[in-house]
This record gives structure tokens, C-alpha cells and sequence, in this order.
């Protein structure tokens, strides 16, 4: 039923569009089995102002696919040419996750040093901003609002409420300072114009290359447009099919995995600046001495750091990994004198009125995650902390659950499990070791896509994949370039660091 309605609705759309097309918008784009027939846009590409051997455009595209008579917003779009022209393959669309995180950025300055050479030969790399990012209508909000977030770990029902409250004037702020956009940047709406920029691109079929959340944005592209995919690899998958309870739990569990691991790795590392010291009880303690204020920010005395200041740091070194500078890191904490003096908060420089804050837009519109009250609330931190004692949680996800509460119910891309039914083989990896997206979770999509996708694992550490080695570089290479896929049940051994 849920292909049809979706493909009813996009048709839909399309055929109004094409009724009330305007010079320089694109058509919308059709259901995954229509057809388009409405005159497509073109992108005047121009040297990138921040390096001109990239080429950056726009795209103008609906607001709300479902009204595209409506407003509309610039998609921001950036380009590296395929290095061989004869040789190319087409056009690999990537997105590098967040949600937040700028494609145009990716194309512009990180993607020559990201792919390999091969890559760089065969195909155009084409990064854009998903709406709600970067230069594609960011989300702003109220710096000074932002300033006065409340604690993501209400103790009562009142400090809920106070919670529910806060996230309701910040969503109405942001709104405000955002415009239409803000109703409407899901991972859903960003297919939709994924699929408007393939046409505008001139190709018939795209290549897709997504990490962390846009490992979501491909999962969904698959779902609603398969027939119009050549080759994507997903890396460090996002299972949207679980709920709040789980969601937070894998998390949590995954989180402390990567603290055995960082311990493991300090025990064998000489290097380590805790070695031959007991790491978890060097680290349980400063998590101590932080709930007495006793910890300070190295690079600001006057700043006291709480608990879940030092597992955030941690949780973001998990990502390289980059344990060399976590041990040095806490091996200064550690050696903190409890008499140092205990200051102030730092004092704010000034600062613009409006910052960029896309998260929560993304995130609240595609989780139907709401907690209603303080007593569903207050059993999902006992639960995290039973699942990771030493990290008490995981920091970001905890934080991104608590910013839901007290937004509307309804949801624009709720939860569902993937039904991908016309898309050719996709290639997944996922660390074994993920400090964000749990292994569990690559494994739960894969068995939904069962015949569609191929997982490869790597029994390594951190949340980037595609880099971490010969195997994982290869096996992503191979695939684009010549759609040979590994052996189903093989996995790629841990880098030397790991």
C-alpha cells in the first residue's frame, strides 16, 4: 500500500508542477514509476568563491513537494568534474552526514582528500546542502535562546515541563528566523529534491555515496526512486525503523563499547599517557570529582566542566578514533589539584544574534520521539546508564531525544521499516566498533533489504569507514567504479591503529 500511495502522491505532484512551471524552477520529480515530462532545469555553475577549480549553482525547487505552486528555496549545489573525462561514469552524489553536516562544503574541500584517486578520475563529485543547511535556507535560532538551553536530564515533572516549554519557544523561534523551510526539512523532502537535482544534472541514473544520516537519505532514495539508481554505498547505516526506547539504548550500548575499546587500546599502547594505570577507575573517578565541580576546562580555568562535558569529549575522540589525544586529555584532568580555584563560567564575547541550528528541524520531523512526561521520561536515563555505566548514556543522542519533547506529535517521515523494491544491489559498511550508530543497526536495515543490499563489515573502530584501509577503500572503489560487489559474509580486518 505504501508504494502506491507514494507513488500516486509524487505523480501528483509532478503534474501540478509541470501545470504551473516558472523559469528557474525544477520540475518535481516523479514517483519511482512515472515518468517526467515537465521541461527540467539547468545549473548555471560558476567557480566556487571559496576554490575555483570546484563549480557551485543552484537549484530552485518547492518548499512543500506536495504544493509546489508554493514557495520555493535555493538548493545550494557544488561540483568537481570527473579528472578523465573519457573515462567517466557519471555523477556521485554525496552527502557526509550530521544531520547538519555541508555537502558543498564535502565537494569543495574535503572530497579530494576523502576518495581515491579512481573515484576522483570516473565521476562528477556532487555535494549539495540538504535544505535547512548550509547555503540551502539554513535553520537559525536565537543565539541568546540557544545560550539558555535547559538540562537534557529533568529531575521532576516541573524541570520536564520547564523542558517542554523551552523546546517549544526555541522550535517558534527558529521558525521565525528560518521561514517555510523550518516545516519542512525531513529527510523525505530531501529525496524529493535529491531527485530534482539527478534531473537537472542531465543523468538518468545517479550514484550515491552517504555517511551516518545520509545513509538515511539513501535508504529513502532507494525506497522512493530505485529504478533511478546506478551504484550507492552507505557508510555507519541509521536504522529508521526503531523506537525511542531502543534508539537510546543501542546508543548507549554502542558507546560503551567504544570506551572497552579505547581502554583496551591503552593497556597494549605504550604511547598511551595512562598506561599501566587502571583506565576505568582514572576515568570513573574525574566523572566523580566533575559532579563536585572540582574539574576545570584546560583551555578556560574559569570554566567548570561537568560530567557530561568529559564523556562528550570522549564520545567525539571515539569517532577517529582518536584515543592518543583522549588519554593525554584525561591525563590532564586528572592531574588537576583539588584545591585549584573554582571560577566562573566563561565570559561570552559577543556574539550574532542568529546561529545556525538545522539538528532538531531534521531530527524532531523524522522520529516520532515525544516523551509526554517526566515519569516516561525518567526511565529511559536509568536504562542508559544500566547499558553504559561509564559513559551514562550516549551524550548525543540523549541530547537529541531531549530536544523533541514538546514539539507537536505529528511528524513529517515517521519511522518505518524499508520496503526498497526496484533498486539495484547497494553496497553497506559499518564499523564493528561504531561509537554512534550501533552495528545492530546496519544488521537490522540489512535483513529488511534482504536481495538488495550487501553489508560488509569492519571489524575496527570509529564511525568513519570508507578510509580506514586497503579493504574498505577497495571494496567502496570497486563497487562505483565497475559495480563489483565483495563476497557476501567477508569482512575487512582492523587498521594497524585500531
Amino acid at each position: 500500500m505504501r508504494p502506491l500511495i507514494r507513488a500516486l502522491t509524487a505523480a501528483l505532484a509532478a503534474g501540478l508542477l509541470a501545470g504551473v512551471s516558472t523559469p528557474g524552477m525544477a520540475a518535481a520529480p516523479s514517483g519511482p514509476h512515472g515518468t517526467d515530462t515537465a521541461p527540467r532545469q539547468t545549473i548555471d555553475w560558476k567557480p566556487c568563491a571559496q576554490d575555483g577549480t570546484a563549480e557551485c549553482g543552484t537549484l530552485r525547487l518547492p518548499v512543500d513537494w506536495a504544493r509546489p505552486s508554493g514557495g520555493t528555496f535555493d538548493l545550494a549545489v557544488a561540483r568537481r568534474k570527473a579528472t578523465d573525462p573519457d573515462r567517466r561514469v557519471g555523477a556521485l552524489l554525496v552527502n557526509p552526514g550530521g544531520p547538519g553536516d555541508s555537502g558543498v562544503d564535502f565537494a569543495i574541500t574535503r572530497a579530494k582528500s576523502h576518495f581515491s584517486k579512481a573515484v576522483q578520475e570516473r565521476f562528477d563529485i556532487v555535494g549539495f546542502d540538504p535544505r535547512g543547511v548550509g547555503g540551502s535556507s539554513p535553520v537559525k535560532c536565537s543565539t541568546e535562546l540557544l545560550g539558555r538551553r535547559p538540562s537534557a536530564y529533568p529531575r521532576d515533572q516541573a524541570e520536564f515541563d520547564r523542558l517542554a516549554e523551552y523546546n517549544r519557544a526555541l522550535r517558534e523561534d527558529c521558525r521565525r528566523h528560518t521561514g517555510p523551510v523550518f516545516d519542512h526539512a525531513d529527510t523525505l523532502s530531501v529525496v524529493r529534491d535529491m531527485d530534482a537535482l539527478r534531473g537537472a544534472l542531465g543523468e538518468e541514473k545517479i550514484n550515491y555515496f552517504g555517511h551516518s544520516y545520509g545513509t538515511l537519505i539513501g535508504e529513502q532514495y532507494a525506497e522512493e526512486y530505485g529504478d533511478r539508481i546506478r551504484s550507492m554505498a552507505l557508510t555507519a547505516n541509521i536504522d529508521h525503523s526503531i523506537g525511542t526506547r531502543e534508539f537510546l539504548l543501542s546508543s548507549a550500548t554502542t558507546a560503551e563499547d567504544s570506551f572497552h575499546q579505547f581502554v583496551k587500546w591503552c593497556e597494549r599502547t605504550g604511547s598511551c599517557a595512562l598506561h599501566g594505570r587502571d583506565v576505568t577507575a582514572v576515568w570513573d573517578g574525574l566523572l566523580e570529582r566533575a559532579d563536585r565541580g572540582e574539574i576545570h576546562d584546560p583551555e578556560t580555568p574559569a570554566r567548570t566542566l561537568t560530567a557530561n562535558d568529559i564523556t562528550l569529549f570522549a564520545f567525539k575522540a571515539f569517532y577517529g578514533p582518536d584515543w592518543t589525544e583522549l588519554a593525554t586529555y584525561l591525563a590532564g584532568l586528572d592531574a588537576q589539584k583539588p584545591t585549584q580555584r573554582r571560577g566562573s563560567e566563561r565570559s561570552r564575547q559577543a556574539e550574532p544574534q542568529t546561529k545556525a541550528e538545522p539538528f532538531h528541524a531534521v531530527f524532531c520531523q523524522d522520529w516520532r520521539i515525544r516523551p509526554k512526561d517526566h515519569r516516561e521520561f525518567a526511565g529511559l536515563p536509568r536504562a542508559e546508564l544500566q547499558a553504559a555505566p561509564h559513559m551514562r548514556g550516549s551524550p548525543r543522542v540523549h541530547a537529541a531525544v531531549a530536544g523533541c519533547v514538546g514539539w507537536p506529535d505529528e511528524v513529517n517521515n515517521p519511522q518505518h521499516r524499508l520496503r526498497i523494491t526496484e533498486a539495484p544491489r547497494i553496497l553497506m559498511l559499518h564499523s564493528r566498533h561504531d561509537p554512534a550508530n550501533n552495528f545492530a543497526w546496519a544488521a537490522q536495515v540489512h535483513r529488511q533489504t534482504r536481495g538488495t543490499t550487501v553489508l560488509l563489515p569492519y571489524e575496527g573502530a570509529g564511525h568513519s569507514v570508507y578510509g580506514r584501509g586497503d579493504c574498505t577503500r577497495g571494496a567502496v572503489d570497486d563497487y562505483l567504479t565497475e559495480l563489483r560487489l565483495p563476497i557476501s559474509g567477508t569482512s575487512c580486518a582492523p587498521a594497524g591503529t585500531d
